[in-house]
């Protein structure tokens, strides 16, 4: 998704599409203009402009006489792009791992805690759990090898906001309840950094990336099966 960035009524438009990432809209809710002209004080022009931009990053289909629908994830896309991600990533941290001095390490410690600070509250208080603070800061560790091996720009394609990815990864956290996978995988990525021990990479990688299909499972055929585009067949979700 080409993120398109424009200054005008950036509160709104941010409000709308975090609506839309946290499944508060669900993928094919049609989303009224007058509704939100009352709700924002709008008139139909900075409307309509709002939901075109929403539909430039493939959060909205704007239909005629049908108005504006959430756009639904597709699991095609989604498959590619952990493919995609797992390829170059079992590589990017290989390298790393070949590479990285002791404060590197250490600077992947650091991460890691702050990763334990976001989901304290999953484990304590539910109700004041930030997923999207999560996601970041699962990204940020990610984000680390690459940044050690100059590959920052690599990681920016990789990580860009992508909608039916990015929204399947938000619903995971949310209805896959995978935060304790998630800790533990990185608690193991950050033991192989510690110990200089590539060998388990790829594996690792696998189960973490892929874990998003494992643990839904069924869930994307029968509760969440509204979400998605009509699947062509069992081909459409790879297991990990």
């Amino acid at each position: 998704m080409a993120e398109i960035i424009s200054t005008d009524h950036e509160q709104q438009y941010q409000q709308l599409a975090g609506e839309i990432l946290s499944f508060e809209r669900k993928p094919g809710e049609t989303i009224s203009e007058n509704s939100l002209c009352q709700r924002f004080g709008l008139s139909r022009t900075p409307v309509r402009s709002l939901l075109q931009r929403l539909q430039a990053n493939e959060l909205v289909h704007i239909e005629p006489k049908r108005g504006s629908l959430v756009t639904k994830l597709d699991m095609e896309i989604i498959n590619q792009l952990i493919y995609e991600r797992f390829a170059i990533e079992t590589m990017v941290i290989r390298d790393y791992i070949a590479a990285c001095n002791p404060t590197d390490v250490e600077r992947v410690r650091y991460l890691y805690s702050q990763m334990q600070l976001v989901a304290e509250p999953y484990y304590s208080s539910r109700e004041t759990f930030n997923t999207i603070s999560f996601m970041r800061a699962d990204l940020a560790m990610h984000s680390e090898w690459f940044r050690r091996m100059n590959l920052t720009y690599l990681w920016q394609k990789l990580s860009s906001p992508q909608s039916s990815y990015t929204r399947f990864c938000m619903l995971d956290i949310i209805a896959g309840d995978n935060v304790p996978d998630v800790m533990r995988d990185h608690a193991e990525l950050l033991d192989m950094i510690e110990q200089g021990d590539s060998s388990g990479i790829e594996p690792l990688l696998r189960r973490h990336l892929y874990g998003g299909i494992r643990r839904l499972g069924p869930k994307i055929y029968t509760t969440y099966v509204d979400y998605f585009e009509p699947f062509g067949g069992e081909s459409n979700v790879v297991s990990g």
